[in-house]
């Protein structure tokens, strides 16, 4: 797993050998800021994560790691396991990777031996309609859609209560890439989580956003503003091989408070993984501090 973190934030690790270029016993603290900031870690972020650090100049790897994980504890109720199918609503803005994103969930679950059915409820743009059309044929799992410019909130309807009538595992709903002022949009997605409750109580289960790695910390603004619309429950970070923003996690895990429960780290199906947050901190870590054992 250490290898796709290690894949995923390359860039990222990239940035920090230039600031950095050899590993250290401990790092002064000057140093771990301009580190921080080149992974587009928000300034103010920064100056919180150094206030919370031992006084001295120079900190070891064990201070560090204790600061940066607490920013991925989260204070989220655990949830009774619903009556299958398990139906997740996958939200977020066009160009994210959302459509792609849910192929890739698809086909873990599927990997799992679950049983899958795919909704079409991007009926805004034809082009995303027949995307995840060819990827339920590429994957062999069963898709309910539409024509463009039908009533997406049907579409949810028929795709959960198909899901039922087959006993499918999971439902995987997509949804036109909207933003937060577009208000026609933002009715529409309300509408969706209202009909998917009538075709299932309960129901969306999970509702998912999809942030762009790419954007960092500007992805926020966004996020905060479908969490206004519908609550959001969870995070996928997409493209995080593309950027050198690795450290923009730290940013949405803390203004979000919202599990990041997937990374997207290259094109392929099994480039989505589950996030780890101490995988994640520690193939950070790694590309800055001499480990004890030697290793580098």
């Amino acid at each position: 797993m250490i290898g796709f973190f290690k894949k995923g934030l390359s860039k990222t690790l990239d940035v920090i050998k230039e600031v950095l270029p050899e590993k250290v016993q401990k790092i002064q603290k000057e140093i771990l800021e301009e580190i921080l900031i080149e992974s587009d870690v928000p300034y103010e972020l920064v100056e919180e994560i150094i206030y919370y650090l031992p006084p001295q100049d120079a900190v070891e790897e064990k201070d560090v790691k204790r600061v940066l994980k607490s920013y991925f504890i989260y204070d989220v109720q655990t949830k009774e396991i619903p009556p299958k199918p398990f139906v997740e609503l996958v939200i977020g803005v066009n160009g994210a990777g959302k459509t792609t994103t849910i192929a890739k969930l698809a086909n873990n679950y599927k990997k799992e031996g679950k049983k899958v059915l795919l909704g079409a409820s991007d009926t805004f743009r034809a082009a995303a309609i027949e995307q995840l059309t060819r990827w339920a044929e590429k994957l062999g799992i069963p898709i309910v859609s539409t024509k463009q410019g039908h009533d997406p909130s049907a579409v949810a309807f028929d795709a959960i209560s198909s899901g039922n009538a087959k006993g499918m595992d999971h439902v995987i709903i997509d949804t036109a890439g909207r933003l937060h002022n577009q208000t026609n949009l933002s009715n529409e997605l309300k509408k969706i989580v209202r009909i998917c409750d009538k075709a299932k109580s309960g129901a969306p289960n999970r509702k998912i956003l999809v942030l762009d790695g790419t954007q960092g910390s500007s992805a926020i603004n966004q996020a905060k503003a479908f969490n206004e619309i519908v609550g959001v429950d969870a995070v996928i970070i997409t493209k995080l091989d593309g950027t050198a923003k690795g450290g923009a996690l730290f940013a949405i895990a803390k203004e979000l408070k919202l599990p990041i429960i997937y990374i997207g780290v290259g094109e392929s199906m099994d480039d989505l993984i589950a996030f780890d947050a101490d995988e994640y901190i520690d193939t950070i870590l790694s590309s800055i501090f001499v480990r004890d054992d030697g290793k580098i």
